[in-house]
């Protein structure tokens, strides 16, 4: 690849030779030989394919996690969350044992491998809340829970400068990755104030469809708002809150 020097820079393809811009300035290089008629027919490039396919395949299903817990995900920014779910996501189906190479899919996976995932990572759930809590999922009832002992805010919170409230949020998904559909319930706290005074004793239940055969998901969140002259203003910069996957029940 070699590097365009001079006043006017170009972007484009012109001949068999692309112009492009990257990080490290204007390149330029040779249009690749590769057709997607070859790619998609010729022998030598079965493996290709089958990556193809389920990377697809993840990202879909990133797409479809992302939907079903989108009412908490208002408040998180976050660059690489796309990306990274997708990532996760290729491990999910690379998990499957069961289907062939190409056909491999996220209920025939590993949707467990998905506990801990941070979708913020400049803000992470386990750098922000230090409070223990305990947390159920009941394929049975349909139902999750989150409880959290009472516990005081400013010590087992960490937030951003200018917090003078927040709140705690808990949302349960209900996927079916196959047909990208899912069902969702989500509770939270009231804003609470800030302060070294304990909350109360905080306790979520989510109430989902009884005897699902999808993979089940429960997140917790926490949002940061500031009080400024009684109204409150939500801290969006996003860098402080976190929301992340506490527990999955992958289904049967």
């Amino acid at each position: 690849m070699a590097r365009q020097k001079g006043i006017f820079k170009i972007t484009g393809t012109i001949g068999d030779v692309t112009f492009y811009k990257s990080k490290n300035g204007y390149l330029v290089r040779e249009r690749g030989t590769l057709d997607a008629k070859r790619i998609a027919t010729d022998p030598a490039f079965q493996r290709t394919r089958e990556n193809g396919m389920e990377f697809g395949r993840a990202g879909t299903a990133g797409k479809t996690l992302r939907a079903a817990l989108r009412p908490l995900l208002t408040n998180v920014k976050a660059t690489t969350m796309v990306s990274r779910l997708t990532q996760m996501m290729i491990k999910v189906i690379q998990a499957d044992t069961v289907s062939e190479r190409g056909l491999r899919n996220v209920i025939d996976g590993e949707s467990e491998l998905l506990i801990g995932f941070e979708f913020n990572e400049m803000g992470k759930l386990a750098t922000t809340l230090h409070a223990s809590f305990t947390s159920e999922i009941n394929r049975a009832t349909g139902e999750m829970k989150v409880d959290i002992p009472a516990f005081s805010p400013a010590n087992m919170l960490t937030a951003p400068q200018g917090t003078t409230h927040f709140k705690i949020m808990s949302g349960a998904a209900d996927i079916n990755f196959e047909q990208e559909l899912f069902a969702n319930a989500v509770q939270s706290t009231a804003i609470l104030p800030y302060t070294s005074v304990d909350t109360m004793a905080i306790s979520h239940t989510l109430a989902l469809s009884p005897n699902s055969l999808n993979p089940l998901f429960l997140a917790v969140g926490v949002e940061f708002y500031q009080d400024v002259n009684g109204t409150m203003y939500p801290l969006k910069n996003g860098s402080y809150n976190p929301l992340a996957i506490i527990k999955v029940d992958g289904g049967v």
